[in-house]
């Protein structure tokens, strides 16, 4: 993979690297994360799921993934 083909991105305040074209769901896939379980707040506005499939992740862009926890 070229360095052209590669995107760095800021997922839960680490640096990371993910292929150019990139849709949200494949990169939640990639750091192994169950789209299920998971909010997502993109470059500081939370994410609603149904814009997911249709979000390709930009160079530059800032992720917070939080992951649901159930029990009491």
């Amino acid at each position: 993979m070229k360095d052209e083909d590669v995107l760095t991105i800021q997922v839960n305040g680490d640096r990371r690297h993910c292929p150019d074209s990139t849709q949200l769901p494949q990169l939640l896939e990639q750091l192994g994360m169950n789209p299920r379980l998971v909010a997502v707040e993109y470059n500081g506005e939370i994410l609603h799921r149904q814009f997911w499939e249709s979000t390709e992740i930009q160079e530059g862009d800032r992720l917070e993934i939080v992951t649901i926890v159930g029990g009491g």
